[in-house]
């Protein structure tokens, strides 16, 4: 295969007409430009130049190689400039992938400031309530990073980047509603409008539940986190979710538990973040996960589980 060099030069050549010009352009010697020539004749199997008296000129082939050179000289100066700007943080393309509930809670403000300042970094995201998916498009290299709620099992490189409430929400006018917050135990009985089982939060909240020994009735099951808190505060029950789930304009009643629960948000790699992926993780950590202000106001203020 023809060599960047060589290409360099017959772009050189054709441009001064000169083999001796050539070298001078490229600070290099006139036999190191001729053989490079040299090779690239035998190469293609043809004569690319014409010596004259007063230089050279490009043959038919050498003329048709000249453009597709300079496209391929142009590819590699942009891919070290590509590589020069992700290594510096200030160009190239994040691929994220995250828990469905975070994308709006916890991505979306960062990536609109970013697509604002930084124009110049593309940024793809992919969502997933299976916890296993979002694992797999790590490990297949199909994403730069996934956003997830713990520490998942597997040799992954795992950066803690937020944390957020798992509250309670009941349809306004709830028994439980009347109480600031609420404990695990007050859930015992109570009708559930639980996660369906392709939901990762799903098998999540029924272990948190067993550790408890609490045992609600569950109602109806959904596969979408944020449809949850909307079913109970329609009537159908209450519901256990992030409260990433729980949208500003909320129409029920949300509540903390006490002891406050949360929950760690990582951001899970295959090696360690490159420093476009690490600026870009420092801001959502900065950031942390955003709740509406009627949502905050129903919290209370009550010591965590850690």
């Amino acid at each position: 295969m023809a060599s960047l060099r060589a290409l360099e030069c017959l772009v050189a050549v054709a441009d001064t007409g000169s083999i001796t010009q050539a070298a001078l352009l490229l600070h290099s010697s006139q036999p190191a430009v001729s053989h490079q020539i040299a090779s690239l004749e035998r190469e293609t199997r043809t004569a690319l130049l014409r010596r004259e008296p007063r230089g050279v000129k490009l043959t038919p082939a050498g003329r048709a190689a000249v453009a597709d050179a300079r496209r391929a000289i142009e590819a590699a100066a942009s891919a070290v400039r590509s590589a020069r700007a992700a290594g510096q943080a200030a160009g190239g393309m994040l691929r994220l992938a995250c828990a469905q509930s975070l994308s709006v809670a916890l991505l979306a403000p960062v990536i609109h400031g970013w697509h604002r300042r930084h124009p110049e970094v593309a940024i793809t995201l992919r969502e997933s309530t299976a916890m296993d998916e979002l694992l797999r498009f790590v490990d297949s290299d199909e994403v730069d990073v996934a956003l997830l709620p713990g520490s998942p099992p597997g040799n992954f490189t795992i950066t803690a980047v937020a944390e957020e409430e798992i509250v309670l929400t009941a349809p306004a006018g709830h028994p439980l509603a009347e109480r600031p917050a609420v404990r695990l135990e007050d859930l015992e009985g109570a009708p559930l409008v639980h996660f369906a089982p392709d939901n990762g939060l799903s098998g999540w909240l029924d272990g948190a539940l067993a550790r408890a020994g609490v045992h609600p009735e569950t109602v109806m099951r959904t596969s979408v986190t944020t449809a949850a808190p909307q079913l109970a505060a329609a009537g159908l029950g209450i519901a256990v979710s992030p409260v990433s789930a729980v949208s500003a304009g909320f129409p029920g009643a949300v509540r903390s538990f006490t002891p406050r629960w949360v929950r760690q948000l990582v951001a899970v790699t295959s090696a360690e973040p490159d420093p476009l992926l690490t600026r870009f993780l420092a801001h959502l950590r900065d950031h942390g996960v955003r709740v509406p202000r009627d949502v905050r106001n129903q919290l209370a203020e009550v010591p965590s589980t850690g």
